[in-house]
């Protein structure tokens, strides 16, 4: 694997025309603040144009030297930690641009001063500095650049100030802050802080911590609890126990001439709050409806050893440039923040420290973890991360490391990146050397857009004396913070604009470059073509892109990228073969696209990888719209045929082979089936007879296995009998050819894909119902054949209802149109018996029944057993007598036994004997069913409750012999 590839990523550089040598510069949106040295105490403003054009836009004077600036792109303010007569000063400038119109009006005032209107009006054409009162000196400073917000560093504690929007008038917004939070650390002096989206990264001379604030949920009488929490182990209180070896404790220190070094640990997510620096909250805003309560969530501790060698302690070891890294959602454009919260979807947010000969980037998402370490090639003096590079100034060079933000934002924005659709480079992908470029004294960096302010500064000391290692001991009881220059200015210095080439330059040079791999070291092809497309993935990523017009070339660069990534896990024999489909399918390249890029012409000895054939195996099974020519599917017929020729069945399936020679691909087959012969083959050898018309092979074949072992047979390769196209199911020519002649064999085989999960029931209307011509609201018979045969074998209790419904409905509809199937049903009546069986839920089926309530003899009989099936007797028998009496007897002895033999001497009995009262000797069959109803009862009760069944006015005459055979059966027994 090539470490340093030395490409130019460093493109023109301009010098920035400063009157006085630079002590501190930062970067705002479009302009570059400098802060020169102690004998000046200002601040020039300079606009950065295209290419790093640097012009003066004026200056302001500050209280003091400089000793910390950072600017706020949220708000566009510049904030500064200040020295004057031996105290410190936290300053922050507002409407510092109103001065390149020519004004000089400032005014200043303290935070949260409360502003007159007359006041204010002004506020228009003035510079405006904030001045925020600390108890303790400022060591350090941050600005959120998501909402604003200012964290300020000092001896055992942070202090956060919210950025505010104060709204004047419907004219003037301006801008203040509150001191809204301050966090007690003790122990802590920390000298460089980065704060995003309410995390907080601290350092130390040899420690890191981050932490998060989080939003709780509250009722008001927790307020004051939470508020004043602490959110770690303990610390011991008066009155509680006490350590009684205070050398003991982890971060003790001894205060004499010497230092204990702590052992190196690191401690990741919850296992960071072992770490045992207690944090302690303290909210200091005024209390309203809409105060925000946080409580600490820890999600790193690292702790470092000074570097040793022989000669004891080596050249200082401490940490440095500290960073919080936001990437954002895609798609989403840079807008002005104005005063809403995180206007841009935050996505990604990533920490990066650095020793002087090692860096750590650190992606802090739901799992806190470490994905790439830099080993620098010597000493480092600061390092400024992008989201593209990571960039580092050492005594002689500026280096440009690459970065995996990219790849780790990219798998936090889209779930489908590792499948075989969508692909990313790993996080874990080794991290290289881009450029190590030749400067004299780099002292200091920082960058923005495409641009790296770079201050150098000749050293005329003996540079070999200086570098001498000298015997030092560690301390960390520095409670200020030093200007890194003397007062006096020294000569030879200056302040550059590099500016980085454009995203597209450099990726096409990394594209050449890799073709100086392609045929000797593959795994580095593979590497720098991924670099290639991180890059420009981070481009895309860049909410300022989609304001460009650089948008569109980029979209066409990371196409192009994944169609190279494609090529080599295409050709080469690597253990990620797999990942062609994907990088293909990004591409946008089609499947002839891709053949005419792997497929050499006229090479009939070629030999194909894993990757192109995973490529080929997984494209051509699915349902695409791509039609082959016929040269393109015979050249993946004969791919296939030396490479895998167990799939051809598959491939010739494939909705894109429909134009391939059929007589060649029966050829292939042939072949293939004397060493490896299948059912799936012999359909498909059918399939394409079928194609060429030629029914006596088409016989021959299908004759080769039996009906049941070709119905199965279709399971294996679905495709056979339907394709799909447009989302849609569409029959085949072979399910045509069966419809004809063999439709039990066509239904048996969709029963089969259907048991398989290889067809949805919808999916099988929607088949059936083009198979027969039919129209949406028509069920062919073909269909009604198919829902049969399924209830005979489904197990599945939620498929079964709806098919017995759906059968019910169909039943009814003939009933009622008294309409013949318009083909031969393949099962006869007598196979089924619906409403009888217990599979059918009677209660779901009634309003499917509600037509055949006047449908004759057959509605009454569908009703009847309805009834019956929902424990309804006493219906059943009422809707018999009133229109089918002689029936009555006969339902009564088939369905009134058991339990329900009362209802022939409370139901049937009274209701007979009302009835043929109210008829007399017109009705006959009441008569008769009366008397075979008397003759039942007589058997089944005792005399006397007989006779309290009888009516008062009944004829003597007519009960008199079922009375003496009820007293004959007594007096037998």
């Amino acid at each position: 694997m090539v470490q340093l590839y030395n490409l130019h990523p460093f493109g023109s550089q301009r010098v920035v025309p400063c009157k006085q040598e630079p002590a501190h510069f930062c970067c705002g949106q479009d302009v570059l603040f400098v802060a020169s040295t102690a004998a000046s105490c200002r601040v020039e403003v300079f606009t950065v144009r295209e290419q790093g054009r640097c012009e003066a836009l004026g200056s302001f004077a500050t209280l003091g030297p400089v000793l910390r600036m950072a600017h706020s792109s949220a708000g566009d303010y510049l904030v500064t930690i200040e020295e004057k007569s031996k105290a410190t000063f936290l300053r922050a400038y507002m409407n510092w641009r109103c001065m390149s119109a020519g004004s000089s009006r400032v005014c200043v005032r303290m935070v949260g001063h409360k502003m007159e209107e007359s006041y204010s009006e002004a506020l228009k054409e003035q510079m405006s500095v904030v001045e925020m009162p600390l108890s303790d000196p400022p060591l350090c400073i941050s600005c959120c650049p998501v909402n604003g917000d200012l964290l300020v560093g000092c001896k055992n504690k942070l202090v956060v100030f919210r950025l505010k929007y104060c709204v004047i008038n419907q004219n003037l917004t301006v801008l203040d802050f509150e001191r809204s939070l301050i966090l007690h650390i003790d122990n802590l002096i920390p000298a460089e802080v980065a704060f995003c989206a309410r995390h907080i990264a601290i350092t130390t001379e040899l420690d890191v911590l981050i932490l998060k604030l989080d939003l709780v949920q509250q009722s008001a009488d927790r307020t004051e609890q939470c508020a004043h929490g602490v959110n770690a182990p303990e610390k011991a209180v008066d009155g509680g126990v006490k350590d009684e070896n205070p050398s003991t404790h982890p971060l003790q220190l001894e205060l004499d001439e010497f230092i204990i070094c702590q052992k190196p640990v690191e401690l990741l997510g919850e296992e960071s709050k072992l770490c045992e620096i207690p944090v302690t909250l303290e909210s200091t805003e005024l209390p309203t409806e809409d105060t925000k309560h946080f409580q600490v969530q820890y999600l790193l501790f690292r702790r470092f050893a000074p570097d040793q060698s022989p000669f004891g302690f080596c050249e200082e070891t401490k940490l440095h440039s500290v960073q919080l890294l936001p990437v954002y959602q895609t798609g989403i454009p840079a807008t002005a923040y104005e005063e809403t919260e995180n206007k841009r979807k935050l996505l990604s947010l990533f920490c990066f420290f650095s020793l002087p000969h090692v860096g750590y980037l650190y992606s802090l998402g739901k799992l806190v973890e470490l994905i790439s370490t830099y080993q620098y090639s010597e000493k480092s003096e600061q390092a400024v991360l992008t989201p593209q590079f990571l960039h580092v100034i050492t005594s002689q060079n500026l280096q440009c490391f690459t970065v995996r933000c990219s790849a780790a934002a990219a798998r936090g924005e889209d779930p489908y990146i590792d499948t075989t659709v969508k692909a990313c480079p790993p996080v874990t992908l080794d991290v290289c050397t881009l450029r190590m470029q030749l400067f004299i004294g780099p002292r200091a960096i920082c960058h923005f857009k495409n641009h790296i302010i770079l201050l150098t500064k000749a050293d005329t000391e003996d540079i070999t004396e200086r570098r001498k290692p000298t015997r030092r001991m560690l301390s960390r009881k520095a409670d200020s913070i030093k200007s890194r220059t003397n007062s006096e200015s020294e000569p030879g210095w200056n302040l550059y604009i590099i500016n980085t080439v454009s995203t597209i330059q450099l990726y096409r040079e990394m594209v050449e470059y890799s073709r100086t791999y392609e045929n000797v070291k593959t795994e580095s092809c593979i590497h720098l073509l991924s670099e290639a497309h991180l890059l420009v993935r981070a481009a895309i990523m860049d909410p300022h892109v989609l304001e460009s017009d650089e948008k569109e070339d980029l979209l066409r660069a990371f196409r192009e990228s994944c169609a190279f990534l494609g090529d080599c896990y295409s050709k080469f024999d690597t253990k990620d073969y797999h990942l062609a489909l994907p990088y293909y399918r990004m591409s946008g390249l089609s499947m002839a696209e891709v053949l005419k890029r792997i497929v050499s012409e006229g090479d009939e000895i070629q030999t194909y990888e894993r990757g192109f054939i995973f490529y080929l195996t997984h494209s051509l099974n699915e349902d695409s719209n791509e039609e082959l020519s016929k040269e393109s599917g015979n050249k993946i017929l004969q791919i296939f045929y030396l490479a895998d020729p167990v799939q051809l069945p598959d491939i010739l399936c494939s909705p894109s082979m429909r134009n391939i020679c059929p007589l060649t691909a029966v050829k292939y087959l042939q072949k293939v089936e004397k060493i490896m012969p299948s059912v799936v083959l012999t359909l498909t050898k059918a399939f394409l007879a079928l194609k060429m018309g030629d029914l006596a092979m088409y016989e021959h074949e299908m004759q080769s296995y039996k009906e049941t072992t070709l119905a199965c047979g279709f399971i294996g390769q679905p495709r056979l009998l339907q394709q799909r196209k447009g989302g849609s199911v569409t029959p085949t020519e072979f399910a045509v050819h069966l419809k004809e002649m063999q439709p039990g064999l066509l239904v048996a085989a969709t029963v089969a894909l259907h048991e398989n999960s290889k067809i949805e029931l919808e999916e099988a209307d929607t088949f059936f119902k083009m198979l027969c011509n039919s129209s949406e609201n028509t069920v062919p018979q073909l269909l009604v054949d198919f829902w049969e045969a399924l209830l005979v074998v489904s197990s599945q209790e939620k498929i079964l209802q709806e098919l017995l419904l759906r059968v019910t409905s169909q039943y009814v509809w003939r009933i009622l149109k008294k309409q013949l199937p318009e083909t031969k049903p393949l099962k006869t009546t007598e196979d089924l018996s619906l409403l009888c069986s217990q599979s059918i839920s009677i209660a779901s089926a009634l309003p499917v029944l509600e037509p055949l309530t006047e449908a004759g003899s057959v509605g009454l009989t569908v009703r009847v057993l309805c009834h019956t099936r929902l424990g309804q007797y006493e219906e059943a028998i009422d809707q018999l007598l009133r229109r089918c009496p002689d029936a009555a007897v006969f339902y009564a002895q088939h369905e009134l036994k058991g339990d329900n033999q009362a209802l022939w001497w409370n139901k049937l009995l009274p209701e007979l004997c009302k009835r043929a009262r109210l008829t007399g000797n017109d009705c006959p069959v009441l008569i008769s069913s009366l008397k075979e109803t008397l003759s039942v009862v007589a058997m089944e009760l005792e005399l006397r409750d007989f006779l309290s069944l009888l009516p008062e006015d009944g004829t003597a005459a007519f009960f008199l012999p079922h009375l003496l055979h009820c007293s004959q059966r007594k007096l037998l027994t």
